[in-house]
């Protein structure tokens, strides 16, 4: 059984030097005895400071506001790229449907051959070809309001079975505003040199047959388009005329080739704005 000493409930005053009575404090001891017979004392003092606990730092409520003004801005500014990118692909949508941008075009009106000969020496051993054509191009602007910027072209005249090389030419450099057709006359396209024995196995076969020989007309160049005040970067194009049928001229005059099959293709790809041609 636990015995309990408390202490008088009046406190005792101690005199202090001087004469005068110094207030004590009072501590309260409590004794407990346990079942072993062992007893423990506690002191409890009224007046002692109770040590300080630090509570743990909360910092998911710190961060809360800035992470959510960060969401916020993020939101913002991703509507706003897709609103400017909505309006950007409407304007282009509503501007091709009222332009309609189309290729400019290029047709090989004639084309006639002064001289194409082949000459190999007795031995066979080389071989010489000699030509000189003359052309006839026109070019047309289908569009309005849209003009094109060429740079010289550089022709070059090939077999179409095994594209060899008879001839070649340039075309000075011109401007084709919108609805304009322009044509050059007296192009000249002309060549003057050695072949090597596969390149002559493949053109003399075409060369003696009457039906004539297949040629291919090949334009290159760099072109700017332009409407208005913006202004396409200068990209290639090539101009590609197949079908035609060229005869090997006999004596001093010229021969006309058939170009009423012959179909002008053309390689463009430019952008203006978010529009492609």
């Amino acid at each position: 059984m636990a015995d309990k000493v408390f202490p008088s409930s009046k406190p005792t005053a101690t005199a202090a030097p001087g004469g005068s009575a110094a207030p004590t404090t009072t501590t309260t001891t409590t004794t407990t005895t346990t079942n072993g017979g062992t007893t423990k004392s506690h002191l409890i003092n009224p007046t002692a400071r109770l040590p300080y606990r630090p509570q743990p730092h909360n910092r998911r409520r710190n961060y809360r506001p800035r992470r959510n003004y960060c969401c916020c801005c993020c939101f913002w500014i991703i509507l706003i790229i897709l609103v400017l990118a909505l309006l950007v692909a409407i304007t282009g949508t509503v501007l091709y449907v009222l332009y309609r941008p189309h290729r400019p075009s290029f047709t090989l009106a004639s084309l006639r051959i002064h001289r194409l000969k082949l000459k190999t020496a007795v031995d066979s051993s080389t071989s010489h070809l000699s030509t000189l054509f003359n052309l006839t191009l026109s070019s047309k602007n289908p569009n309005s309001h849209f003009s094109f910027s060429y740079d010289p072209f550089v022709i070059s005249c090939v077999t179409s079975n095994g594209d060899v090389l008879i001839g070649n030419g340039t075309l000075p450099a011109f401007v084709s505003d919108g609805k304009e057709e322009s044509t050059f006359r007296g192009v000249t396209v002309a060549s003057s040199s050695d072949l090597d024995a596969e390149t002559v196995n493949n053109l003399r076969p075409e060369l003696k047959t009457g039906n004539g020989v297949s040629l291919k007309v090949e334009m290159d160049t760099k072109v700017t388009a332009k409407m208005g005040g913006l202004m396409s970067k200068k990209v290639g194009i090539r101009i590609t005329c197949d079908g035609i049928k060229g005869v090997v001229p006999k004596g001093k005059l010229p021969a006309a080739a058939n170009v009423s099959g012959a179909k002008c293709k053309v390689d463009l790809r430019i952008k203006i704005w978010k529009w492609t041609f």
